[in-house]
């Protein structure tokens, strides 16, 4: 609910929930009726993991991720999720990658993009290499967070 505006964007069923919802409320990929943590995490792991990029002009794709990647793994609460939850989530999608031959270099489990009543979460996975790496474990300063 902004606050300029007093009335929510969008409201769920109790019942309901909506995969891929924007940060500001922006429809998502589907509304569905609500399913268990792990259901969820199996959804969102799929979109993730089945996406692909074109390899040439051709429209060839290959998959993005694939087994043997080491990758980042960040699970972001929404604003309204407990942090406890965030964590069984993580424990979740951290197994369900492994099991797939996808090693999590690092995880981020936390509140880092958040939205006003907003209860839910995200899940972004980076492919890391050497750069990247160092680079993820530079030290880093922002006013309110240290890394």
């Amino acid at each position: 609910t902004p606050p300029a505006k007093g009335d929510p964007i969008f409201t769920l069923a109790e019942d309901e929930v909506e995969m891929g919802v924007g940060i500001h409320g922006e429809p998502g990929r589907a509304r569905q009726k609500l399913a268990s943590a792990n259901e969820i995490v199996d959804q969102m792991l799929e979109a993730i993991l089945t996406d692909s990029k074109p390899i040439s002009e051709t429209e060839t794709t290959a998959p993005i991720f694939n087994t043997g990647d080491e990758v980042a793994l960040m699970i972001n609460g929404l604003g309204g999720t407990p942090i406890s939850e965030l964590y069984l989530l993580y424990g979740y999608a951290h197994e369900q990658l492994e099991a797939k031959g996808i090693k999590v270099w690092r995880s981020y489990v936390g509140e880092y993009c958040t939205s006003l009543e907003m209860a839910g979460m995200s899940i972004t996975l980076c492919k890391v290499n050497d750069e990247l790496k160092e680079l993820l474990l530079a030290p880093a300063e922002i006013p309110i967070r240290v890394f």
